[in-house]
């Protein structure tokens, strides 16, 4: 794969130029207090590979600083459409982006785990070292004497252990660990393991959680000019030097391994989490920052790497904006919401921290500690913060938008590069190379309508500005509509926030939907502030109403917007208790619900009037108007004419018949944001993406004599 034969050249380089190279660096101030900024000193523009330390190998490479003045200015405007060819990935690599060790463990599994078993290489980065006060605690003992290098150190061995578990390896598997070389004359702690083809690498930062100064660590870098962020050196790691960040190094170092590693997929944090009101008592005992329902760490990391990667993309060579598809994770957020995770997917996921958590007791060969000693065991289950119970995104809903020509053929709409892309379905059943729509910087999920005249609207979030350091923050609704059905489109236009010119209660709106009424007219709904639904509708002619606060709430995101048997427009969103409808008009009870259980824990399936969902931590799938499907699984289902779409327990793609319970089971694992088409003429379509962002196809058998019978395996390109 490109993955190792680049990491097999890196080495070399590495080698060759390890007699003129130290783990020397540039220094730093150690403090994290505020400083001059960036000093005169002419940097290098290409840094190649450094000294051996502690008997690890340092791992060099070349990378060019992102500096010119149009790769930081901030967008005007979505980016125009193209038509040309777009770069597709051709090898899958899964790069996580982590405020903290363990955020991954927490808050994106199953998903990393279902993608490292289906043998996609992974890369986490690390940007703190999770150092916090410096105590490992133990449940039950007196807690030991503060020494953060101590506990970052063992907290990096906690991982090493979980992940060699989830590669199927002893706990304490020996890694290779070695110091990275990176933009700035900056380093992290490089920690690598393979085994029988399936390859992990972590990557450390170590940039101080807290400072003596009351700078809180990452969330002051992304916020205040001026600033520089001590790194911490990990007992027994091969970096041996403290150094310090700027606001601009860390982008730097985080472009540089996303050009570098050139990841086909990107998990990353919650930049814009929910307005949480509560006390300072509260907020000190749910380890959440003033306002908001996440940590400030995780915020400001998220912050870095959603204006590094559009960065990345705008930077981009030649052939196009690189080839990622992004999945950003809600975190603390799970502790305000059901819980989405049935026991039979809930136990494995905690079990990931059981290694991760270790004890005092090991004999792992870390001096430094065996885990993170306050986690594992069945603490994560019996914490009341319940942050381990659920697995909720950021943007949820589709990865595609499907529409089909007359002929039968499918066009799929996505974002790659976070930009759109257009794929058609090709006589061979397959769709074929992407072409480029622009827009971006958009989020991963786009919602459409098809007008009565068989034209396209596209509908995304755009990261309108992400700057940081006072600068602009602010997102927009953008809209693509085609000239005419099939054929090309007019440029982007905005359609604005409907938080109005409030920046920042305008990064809490959630992804659009929209639907098209019987009249003509199309309904635009999103997620607001508040937690409630806002609106936009536009006439036949092509006008649209200013945005309307429909009330109601409060909800999470991944609203489903249907036009009901009656002939009317129809909103379903879950709540923190019930099933929440609108109209166009407002909130509105919910039609033909009956009584009995009616939590959901995930978004609403509507199909012929009847309504399906998941209730909390439960493996059922419940149809409170009557009708219901014997269908265990988990996460949200989605509907389209008899049929019901979801994950079954292990992972993979089900398609249900909704009232004979016949079903058939997708064989291709790591099938990710799937839509559901019903074709008149082909029958049941199901659609995503895959690690590598290609799109695939799966045309079950959904015919009675099918049942338990596997389904066509997934067409890639």
């Amino acid at each position: 794969m490109r993955f190792r034969h680049a990491r097999a050249a890196w080495a070399d380089r590495a080698k060759r130029h390890a007699k003129d190279s130290t783990d020397s660096g540039t220094g730093g101030s150690g403090t994290g207090t505020p400083g001059t900024g960036r000093s005169g000193t002419a940097r290098r523009a290409v840094l190649v590979g450094g000294a051996v330390g502690l008997g690890g190998a340092v791992v060099g490479y070349g990378l060019t600083r992102a500096g010119d003045a149009s790769a930081k200015a901030p967008t005007a405007g979505p980016a125009p459409v193209s038509g040309r060819p777009a770069v597709q990935g051709r090898r899958a690599l899964l790069m996580q982006v982590l405020a903290h060790p363990d955020d991954d463990l927490y808050f994106m599994n199953p998903d990393t785990q279902y993608a490292l078993a289906a043998g996609t290489p992974l890369v986490c980065v690390y940007v703190t070292a999770g150092e916090a006060d410096g105590v490992n605690k133990t449940p039950g003992l007196p807690p030991p004497p503060a020494d953060k290098n101590a506990y970052s150190s063992a907290r990096h061995q906690g991982l090493r252990q979980s992940y060699a578990s989830q590669l199927g390896l002893p706990i304490f598997t020996r890694w290779n660990e070695s110091s990275l070389a990176l933009p700035g004359g900056h380093r992290a702690e490089l920690n690598t393991l393979e085994h029988e083809g399936r390859r992990i690498e972590l990557i450390h930062l170590d940039l101080a959680m807290h400072t003596p100064f009351r700078q809180m660590g990452v969330p002051a870098l992304w916020r205040q000019t001026g600033l520089r962020l001590a790194t911490v050196v990990p007992d027994g790691s091969p970096v041996r030097r403290v150094r310090s960040y700027d606001h601009e190094d860390l982008l730097d170092v985080l472009v540089g391994l996303f050009e570098h590693y050139r990841p086909t997929l990107v998990h990353t944090l919650d930049p814009d989490p929910d307005i949480q009101v509560s006390d300072r008592l509260a907020r000190i005992r749910d380890s959440e920052q003033p306002g908001y329902s996440d940590h400030a760490d995780h915020t400001a990391v998220a912050s870095f790497t959603w204006a590094a990667l559009a960065r990345w993309a705008r930077t981009s060579g030649p052939d196009g904006p690189p080839e990622f598809s992004t999945v950003a994770y809600r975190a603390y957020y799970n502790r305000h919401w059901p819980d989405n995770l049935p026991r039979a997917v809930l136990t494995p996921k905690a079990a990931h921290l059981v290694p991760y958590g270790g004890s005092p007791e090991w004999n792992c060969g870390n001096e430094a500690g065996c885990g993170d000693y306050n986690v594992g065991g069945d603490r994560p289950l019996r914490n009341r913060k319940r942050w381990v119970r659920s697995t909720h995104y950021r943007h949820p809903g589709p990865r595609l938008a499907l529409t089909e020509t007359a002929d039968g053929r499918l066009t799929a709409y996505g974002v790659l590069g976070m930009r759109a892309v257009r794929w058609q379905e090709g006589a061979d059943g397959t769709f074929g190379e992407p072409s480029d729509l622009g827009g971006g910087p958009l989020a991963p999920t786009l919602g459409s309508a098809v007008l009565d005249d068989g034209r396209l609207l596209l509908l995304g979030l755009r990261f309108a500005s992400v700057q940081g350091l006072g600068g602009a923050d602010t997102r927009e609704i953008v809209l693509l509509e085609q000239r005419a059905p099939g054929g090309a489109f007019k440029a982007w236009t905005g359609l604005g926030n409907p938080e109005g010119v409030d920046a920042d209660r305008g990064r809490r709106i959630g992804v659009p939907v929209a639907v098209t009424a019987p009249d003509g007219r199309v309904h635009l709904f999103v997620r607001n502030a508040d937690q409630g639904i806002s609106t936009r509708v536009r006439e036949t002619g092509g006008v649209w109403s200013p945005w309307r606060n429909l009330g109601g709430g409060q909800v999470q995101d991944g609203l489903t917007a249907v036009v009901g048997a009656d002939g009317e427009v129809h909103v379903y969103a879950p709540g923190r208790e019930d099933v929440h409808h609108w109209t166009p008009e407002g909130p509105s009870p919910v039609p033909g619900m009956k009584s009995g259980p009616r939590v959901p824990a995930d978004a609403i399936a509507v199909a012929d009037g009847h309504l399906y969902f998941r209730p909390p931590a439960s493996p059922a799938l419940l149809a409170p108007a009557g009708g219901a499907v014997s269908f265990p699984g988990y996460g949200p289902v989605v509907a389209a004419g008899a049929h019901l779409l979801g994950r079954a327990l292990d992972g993979r793609l089900r398609l249900v018949h909704r009232t004979t319970g016949r079903h058939t089971t997708s064989t291709t694992d790591s099938l990710d944001g799937f839509v559901l088409h019903g074709s008149p003429r082909r029958g049941p379509v199901a659609a995503g993406l895959t690690p590598e962002g290609q799109p695939w196809l799966w045309r079950p058998d959904p015919s009675p004599e099918a049942s338990g019978t596997p389904g066509t395996p997934a067409r890639k390109v």
